[in-house]
């Protein structure tokens, strides 16, 4: 169910889809410097596979069955760490101006949080008029971190000024977390209109491309979940924009974008897909013997031939 899309936004989509570099130092949580000069570097890789055959090469992955290359050059891999030995970090934000039909979709975003394996950490909070409103800020307790989710305000007045300004300063609240399995499950329309409908594409909104560095950066993968907001994203150009853009900012962070059409009927599909993939993930951490500044490209592979989602790579000044 993810990622299904009108033909034209398929196409405009990839064509708008680039390596969006990270900027800025070495990220704690991503890229460590040793004594030496080398780098220590550790990403979340996450198993996609298309059929049955691939689910079950995915589940029989071991750590030796990976393989890394950075910048084309084969990398030393030094621990692989299952799902299971990495409980996620995981912030949920919601968008304050979403249709009223989002209301009715709380229940099952608590269900999630409450199915969380045990020694999660759970962020909850609402993009929405001003600043980024936490209702949780993070905590082990799932129960309480459930019982922060309220229903939105669902009016035009509550809109955020764009929704990756309030991404951005989510992503401080992970400073206090250890380092791992770090995740975002963002219920947003995606559309940037802060300066002007002209930047809104996903090509051109500058705070999209902040917010991918910064996800980059701090070693956080966007899982989105498209949902038509009050007023403009209810025609096709708009959603397209919105859905656009979260297909970009989930994709070269190493997440997962879900929508169908322009509205939607159900979260259901969406958080059965998304289980499945939160068992299906790795902390893979290598020893990277490149040197030098700029863009690190990252590639990692199985022999198997599973179809790994992980983040385009990182940034060195």
């Amino acid at each position: 169910m993810s990622q299904k899309i009108i033909p034209s936004l398929a196409s405009f989509a990839l064509l708008a889809l680039f390596i969006c570099p990270l900027c800025g130092p070495s990220a704690r949580s991503q890229v460590i410097n040793s004594k030496d000069g080398e780098r220590d570097v550790t990403i979340l890789v996450t198993a996609h596979p298309h059929n049955d055959q691939m689910r079950v090469a995915a589940q029989k992955l071991e750590s030796d069955d990976f393989s890394v290359r950075e910048d084309d050059r084969p990398q030393k891999v030094l621990s692989v760490k299952n799902a299971s030995q990495a409980p996620p970090v995981i912030a949920i934000l919601i968008q304050d101006n979403l249709i009223s039909r989002v209301d009715n979709e709380i229940s099952e975003i608590k269900k999630f949080v409450l199915g969380l394996p045990e020694g999660s950490r759970v962020m909850t909070g609402y993009l929405t008029v001003g600043s980024l409103s936490v209702t949780q800020d993070f905590t082990t307790d799932r129960g309480k971190a459930a019982h922060s989710l309220r229903i939105i305000r669902s009016n035009e007045g509550s809109a955020p000024y764009n929704p990756y300004v309030e991404v951005i300063e989510a992503l401080r609240h992970y400073n206090s977390q250890p380092a791992g399995r770090r995740l975002m499950l963002l219920v947003s329309d995606g559309l940037d209109l802060s300066h002007g409908f002209s930047e809104a594409s996903p090509s051109q909104s500058i705070d999209l491309e902040r917010a991918i560095r910064d996800c980059q950066r701090e070693g956080v993968a966007v899982y989105s979940f498209y949902a038509p907001s009050l007023g403009l994203t209810r025609l096709n150009l708009e959603a397209n924009f919105g859905q656009g853009s979260l297909l970009r900012l989930s994709d070269e962070t190493g997440g997962e974008a879900f929508f169908s059409g322009t509205s939607f009927v159900t979260f259901d599909p969406y958080f059965k897909e998304l289980n499945g993939l939160l068992g299906r993930q790795w902390l893979l951490t290598y020893r990277s013997s490149t040197t030098g500044p700029g863009m690190h490209k990252i590639k990692v592979v199985t022999e198997s031939g599973v179809h790994l989602h992980y983040p385009h790579g990182y940034w060195i000044k």
